[in-house]
C-alpha cells in the first residue's frame, strides 16, 4: 500500500468566481494499493484486538509474581501494604500491582524505541524527502518489513510511509500507559495482555527505526559477510584525538563521521562508541570502533582515553558528565531526551562553541543539530587532545595500596554489589601489596559503581579494579562482524523446513544488556556451544559485543570462526537494539515464506504458527533495562520463550508452565479438530536461570515444539539429554514428557530411555498438525 501526499501548483486559474494566481492545492493522502495479499483480520490492532490470543498463552503460562516491594506507592493514598490478601486504597491487589509495574516497564521500553524511531524518521525525511525508497536488501529482500506488515497490514515503500506506522505505535503506547493510572485496569491478566501489546508495538517501532537508517545511511543490507570491525579498548589509538559517542541514536555519530570525511580527517581522529551507537557507527563507517557494552562506561572514561564525549540517548550513565569533567573531557549532549542540564548552543556559531569548550569556560553544551555536532566535536578533539594529554583519574598502584590500608572490612561494598563480588577480600590483599585479587574482579565487574557509593571512607573501588586490570584493558582487541540487518528471504527458504521439522534444533537469539552474573565470557561460551551443535545463533546489542570477547588458540573471535549466514552453525550479528526486530522478522518470515501463511494483519495465526512450530528461544543473559522488558514482551506475544539471567528475576514476574498439569498441554489437530496431548513444549514463556549451565540446558529444552518430526525431536532430545548429563551429571527426570512415539527416541540412547518410559508408565500419542486456534481447524472431507 502506497500513501502519498500530493501537492498541485497552478500558476493561473480563471473561474466564474475570479482569477487565482500561484494557487497551491494539497491533498492529504492518496492511497494506491500495490499489495495483492488480502487484508487480514487485525490491521493496526487495538489494545484488545489480540486479547483472546494473549489469554490462551497466559492460561498455559501463568504469571508467577516475585514482588520487589510489598507496598504500592504510586498515588497519594499510599503507601499501601499489599501483603497476603490485602488490597490497596484503590482496591488493587499484589498480583495487579506487580503486573502493572511490568506494563509500566514495557511502556517505557516501547516508548524509548518508538521515540528513537520518530526522531530518526523525521530527521531522515527532512534530509532525504518522504519519497526516499526503503531498500533494506535489494533483490534479496522482498518482505522488507515483516513486523510492520504483520501488525499494521501495510507495506511501507518509502520513508514517508513510516509516519503512519509511528502514529499508530505512539497512540497505542498512550492508551497502554493510561491503563496504569490509579482506578483504571485492575486485573492482573489484563495488565499482562497489555504488556504483550506494548511489546508488539515496540517491535514495530524497532523495525521502523532500523529499516529507515539502513535505507538512508546505506548500512549493510542483509549481508551475511558484513565487514569485521574492531572492538575493545586496546583497538583505540590513544596517540590520536579520540571522540567517544555513547547511546543508541546514530545520527550525531554520522554527523561526526561525515565531517571527518569531508575534511580529510578520517585517518587522523579516532571515532569510537559504547553501547548501540557504536554498533550503528561501525555499520556506517568501518573505521569506527566499538569500545564495549554499556557496563564499560566508567572504566573507559576514567582511563582518560576520550578527548570529547558525545551523548545521544538511552542507557547512558546519568553521571557521565561529572565523570568526563574529572578527566577534563568536554561533553556534547546531542539529544533533546538527554540534555544533562547543559546550555543550548544549537544556534551559536560553531567556532564560538569550540572556543568555550576548549578554554574550559563551559565544560559541556547541548547541540541539537547533528551536522553542527560533527563540526564542533571534531574541532574540539583536535584542539584539546594536546592540552589534556589523556588525563585520567585512575589511581597509581602505590595510592591503591596506601588507601586500601584504611579499609574497615565492613562489607558494605560487597552487600551493595549486584554480583556479590568478594571486594573486601581483594581490598585487604591490596593493602598488603597484592593486586591480583582486584585484577581478578575486572572481568566480573559490571561497572555500576555501587561499591563506591556504599563505602563509608569513599574508596574509589571501581577505579581500583580498573587500574589493577589495566594491562588486560589495554590488551582488549577483538573482531566483531558489524550488524548485517535483516535476514535474506533466500536464507529463510533454505532453513524454513529444517527449523519447522526440527532438523535444525533451534534458533537461539542472544540479546540484551550486560548485567551478567559472572562476566561476559559466559555469553561467548553459550554462543559457541550452540553454534557447534548446529543451532542458528543470532546476536544483537551489548550481548553481540560480549560474544566477540573471547579468542581461540589462534587468536580468532567467534565472529571470525563462524559464518555470519542465517544457517545451522552460524553466529549472526543483526546489529543494535532496534535490530532485534529482524530476529522477530525471521520467525515471521518462516511462517510467511516457507509455510505460505498470509502475513498481512494476520497476527494471531502467525503467532500460533511460530509458537507451535518454530523452535526459537531468546536469551537475555544480562537484561537490566525497561527496553529489555519490552523486547521480551514482543517475543512472548509471538509465543517465543525468553530466558534471562538471575538478575532478570527483578522484573518481578515469570511466565511459567506447569509440566505436571496435563490439561495445560493439549492442542487442536488442524486435520481432525481433535484435542491432542503434546507435552510441555515449550514448557515456559519467561524463565530466570541461575547459572549458565541451567540456561544452556533450558535453551535446548525450550526449543522443542509440538510440530517436530520424529527425526527432529530425536535431534532435540539428543542435545537436551547430552547437555543435562554433561552439565548436571544426570539424565533429565522429565524425559518421558517429550517422547511422543518410540521413533522420537535417539537411537544411541534407546535402551536407556525405554527403561525410563516403562517406569513412568508412558503412553504413545500422535503427532498432530498443531494449533491453539479453533478457526484454523481443517476437518477432513468425509
Amino acid at each position: 500500500m502506497n500513501r502519498k501526499n500530493v501537492r498541485v501548483k497552478i500558476d493561473e486559474l480563471k473561474t466564474d468566481v475570479g482569477l487565482f494566481k500561484n494557487l497551491e492545492l494539497s491533498i492529504g493522502k492518496v492511497t494506491e494499493e500495490k499489495w495483492a495479499e488480502p487484508m487480514g483480520p487485525t490491521p493496526f490492532p487495538s489494545v484488545t484486538a489480540l486479547r483472546n490470543w494473549d489469554m490462551k498463552l497466559l492460561q498455559r503460562y501463568k504469571p508467577f509474581y516475585m514482588p520487589f516491594c510489598d507496598l504500592c506507592c504510586l498515588c497519594t493514598y499510599g503507601k499501601c501494604d499489599l501483603t497476603g490478601n490485602k488490597r490497596g486504597a484503590c482496591g488493587i491487589d499484589m498480583a495487579g500491582q506487580q503486573s502493572r509495574i511490568v506494563l509500566l516497564a514495557c511502556c517505557i521500553g516501547a516508548a524509548t524505541h518508538i521515540g528513537h524511531a520518530r526522531h530518526l524518521v523525521e530527521y531522515l525525511i527532512e534530509k532525504y524527502g518522504r519519497n526516499y525508497p526503503l531498500d533494506v536488501g535489494g533483490l534479496n529482500i522482498q518482505v522488507e518489513a515483516p513486523v510492520t506488515r504483520l501488525v499494521c497490514g501495510v507495506k511501507p515503500e518509502t520513508l514517508g510511509d513510516l509516519e503512519e506506522v509511528l502514529d499508530y505505535t505512539e497512540t497505542q503506547v498512550t492508551h497502554l500507559l493510561s491503563a496504569t493510572h490509579t482506578g483504571q485496569e485492575g486485573n492482573n491478566l489484563d495488565f499482562e495482555s497489555k504488556a504483550f501489546h506494548a511489546g508488539m508495538v515496540d517491535q514495530v517501532g524497532m523495525e521502523v527505526a532500523d529499516i529507515a537508517q539502513i535505507a538512508a545511511y546505506n548500512l549493510p543490507k542483509a549481508d551475511p559477510e558484513a565487514p569485521l570491525v574492531d572492538l575493545g579498548c586496546g583497538t583505540i589509538n590513544v596517540e590520536k584525538p579520540v571522540i567517544l559517542c555513547i547511546g543508541h541514536n546514530v545520527v550525531p555519530s554520522v554527523g561526526i563521521i561525515d565531517y571527518l570525511k569531508a575534511n580529510g580527517l578520517d585517518s587522523e581522529i579516532e571515532v569510537c562508541g559504547l553501547c548501540c551507537s557504536a554498533h550503528d557507527a561501525t555499520r556506517y563507517y568501518k573505521r569506527a570502533k566499538i569500545v564495549g557494552p554499556i557496563s564499560w562506561q566508567l572504566r573507559f572514561i576514567r582511563s582518560g582515553f576520550p578527548d570529547v564525549v558525545v551523548l545521544d540517548e538511552q542507557c547512558i550513565r546519568i553521571d557521565t558528565y561529572d565523570e568526563a569533567q574529572k578527566v577534563k573531557a568536554p561533553v556534547i549532549a546531542a539529544s533533546e531526551k538527554n540534555c544533562v542540564g547543559l546550555p543550548n548552543r544549537t544556534n551559536d556559531p560553531p567556532d564560538e562553541i569550540v572556543k568555550d569548550l576548549v578554554s574550559g569556560k563551559t565544560p559541556g553544551v547541548l547541540i541539537l543539530d547533528p551536522e553542527k555536532v560533527g563540526e564542533v566535536a571534531t574541532k574540539v578533539a583536535v584542539q584539546i587532545a594536546p592540552l589534556r594529554k589523556k588525563f585520567k583519574t585512575l589511581p597509581e598502584i602505590d595510592e591503591i595500596i596506601q588507601k586500601s590500608k584504611g579499609c574497615r572490612q565492613c562489607d558494605d561494598c560487597r552487600r551493595a554489589c549486584p554480583q556479590d563480588l568478594h571486594i573486601p577480600e581483594a581490598i585487604k590483599a591490596a593493602s598488603q601489596g597484592d593486586l591480583t585479587k582486584l585484577a581478578d574482579l575486572y572481568e566480573l565487574c559490571i561497572g555500576c559503581g555501587r561499591c563506591e557509593e556504599a563505602c563509608p571512607i569513599d574508596l574509589m573501588i571501581h577505579s581500583f579494579i580498573v587500574k589493577a586490570g589495566e594491562k588486560q584493558l589495554k590488551q582488549e582487541t577483538y573482531k566483531i562482524r558489524c550488524g548485517r540487518g535483516a535476514i535474506q528471504d533466500v536464507e529463510i527458504r533454505n532453513v524454513g523446513s529444517p527449523i519447522v521439522f526440527g532438523e535444525i534444533p533451534g534458533v537461539v537469539a542472544v540479546v540484551g544488556c550486560a548485567n551478567y552474573p559472572k562476566g561476559g565470557e559466559e555469553v561467548a561460551e553459550i554462543c559457541k556451544e550452540f553454534a557447534n551443535r548446529r543451532f542458528i545463533v543470532v546476536t544483537s546489542g551489548c550481548a553481540a559485543m560480549s560474544a566477540a570477547m573471547t579468542k581461540d588458540d589462534e587468536g580468532k573471535t567467534p565472529y571470525e570462526l563462524y559464518t555470519g549466514e542465517f544457517t545451522a552453525g552460524g553466529i549472526v550479528n543483526v546489529g543494535s537494539c532496534v535490530s532485534n526486530a529482524h530476529i522477530a522478522g525471521a520467525a515471521i518470515k518462516i511462517a510467511n515464506i516457507f509455510a505460505k501463511r498470509n502475513l498481512r494483519a494476520n497476527y494471531e495465526e502467525i503467532a500460533d504458527y511460530i509458537h507451535t512450530r518454530v523452535g526459537a528461544v531468546g536469551l537475555a543473559w544480562g537484561a537490566y533495562s525497561q527496553k529489555a522488558a519490552s523486547i521480551a514482551a514482543g517475543f512472548w506475544r509471538l509465543g517465543v520463550p525468553v530466558i534471562v539471567g538471575p538478575h532478570g528475576s527483578k522484573y518481578r514476574r515469570m511466565l511459567l508452565g506447569r509440566a505436571d498439569k496435563e490439561e495445560d498441554w493439549y492442542v487442536l489437530d488442524a486435520r481432525t479438530g481433535e484435542k491432542v496431548y503434546v507435552g510441555p513444549a515449550p514448557e515456559h514463556l519467561f524463565y530466570a536461570a541461575e547459572t549458565k549451565e541451567e540456561a544452556m540446558v533450558m535453551i535446548a529444552k525450550l526449543c522443542m515444539r509440538p510440530n517436530d518430526t520424529t527425526k527432529g525431536r530425536a535431534i532435540k532430545l539428543t542435545h537436551y539429554i547430552d547437555l543435562h548429563k554433561r552439565l548436571f551429571g544426570t539424565m533429565p527426570e522429565d524425559i518421558h514428557l517429550f517422547v511422543r512415539t518410540v521413533a522420537d527416541i535417539p537411537v544411541t540412547m534407546k535402551d536407556e530411555i525405554i527403561k525410563i518410559l516403562e517406569k513412568k508408565k508412558w503412553k504413545e500419542t500422535v503427532i498432530p498438525d498443531p494449533t491453539l486456534l479453533p478457526r484454523l481447524v481443517r476437518k477432513r472431507k468425509e
